[in-house]
């Protein structure tokens, strides 16, 4: 296999490493340089990864840190605590932009995502950097998200339900997910622990902006989305069997292309305990209800 090397895939994020084998038992100067490639490039992909199974991808995502559990409502894979199971054949639907489990205290620090099945054309996966789509903000608007903060929760949107394909199976699946309610309060710019950038900590998760009129706080929020998912800021990747996807949940947003029709569509996620984000004030996030103590430990 050709030496471990790392070609950008877009202009502000996204990179593709070749020579490199996944399992559980890489040399640590190649787990050091996996790590410095996904804090410069935010999201990592790995191509014909396919001797990876639900084990060996677990123990990779363990060079990382620490995995969570599967998630903190839904079910994980039969067999595996730490997977889950993304089968979009039972018709879920995951097309909005959001960051990996927001709505607890402690989001995951990364995700590694393992495609098993996916359709011959349709399908991708678009990233966005919260950093360069912080850093290209005007200083007006920097100033202003610097301060606030904004309620993240795992409550479904019940008005998508009734306009769903499928309103029941959709209504049955937003009963598992929110089995829990959790909420938290989180800093709109986060710290990021390893390397200071400012990052936006928003996405689907984020209903509201603390202190602000609905109106007022739902405009300001679907302003900074379209700023963060701007052309610019995004990759897409073409997923094959095999293919392996790490991203920095704290400096990314994340959705699916559903352009795939009833095609089978399955990939296999591990997620990394995080920290708890701290904003640019030094105030960290506050849990408002929720206890996510048996989904993740935090990260040192």
């Amino acid at each position: 296999m050709s030496p471990f090397s790392i070609r950008p895939v877009a202009g502000r994020i996204g990179a593709e490493i070749s020579g490199v084998h996944l399992d559980g038992e890489l040399p640590a100067d190649t787990v050091a340089l996996i790590r410095s490639a996904l804090l410069d490039h935010k999201v990592l992909f790995f191509r014909a990864q396919d001797h990876l199974d639900t084990d060996s991808q677990v123990a990779f995502a363990r060079l990382l840190g620490d995995p969570t559990e599967a998630h903190p409502t839904v079910p994980a894979l039969a067999g595996n605590t730490h997977i889950l199971d993304l089968d979009y054949s039972d018709g879920q639907k995951v097309d909005r932009w959001h960051t990996d489990v927001t709505f607890v205290d402690r989001p995951p620090l990364a995700s590694v995502l393992r495609a098993v099945t996916v359709p011959p054309s349709g399908g991708d996966t678009l990233w966005a950097n919260t950093v360069t789509a912080y850093e290209h903000l005007p200083a007006e608007l920097r100033d202003l998200l610097d301060r606030l903060r904004a309620v993240h929760t795992n409550q479904y949107d019940y008005v998508r339900i009734a306009a769903s394909d499928d309103p029941e199976r959709t209504r049955a699946q937003a009963e598992v997910f929110t089995s829990t309610l959790f909420e938290t309060e989180h800093p709109v710019v986060r710290v990021h622990p390893e390397t200071g950038e400012r990052a936006i900590l928003l996405g689907d998760f984020a209903k509201r902006l603390v202190g602000l009129p609905a109106q007022s706080s739902a405009a300001i929020i679907q302003l900074i989305q379209s700023h963060v998912t701007q052309v610019e800021n995004t990759v897409r990747w073409r997923w094959s069997p095999g293919d392996v996807a790490v991203w920095d949940n704290r400096a990314t947003q994340h959705r699916v292309v559903h352009d795939f029709g009833d095609q089978p569509r399955r990939l296999h996620r591990v997620t990394i305990a995080g920290d708890i984000p701290v904003g640019v004030d030094g105030r960290t996030s506050t849990v408002l209800s929720g206890d996510a103590g048996s989904y993740s430990p935090l990260a040192a």
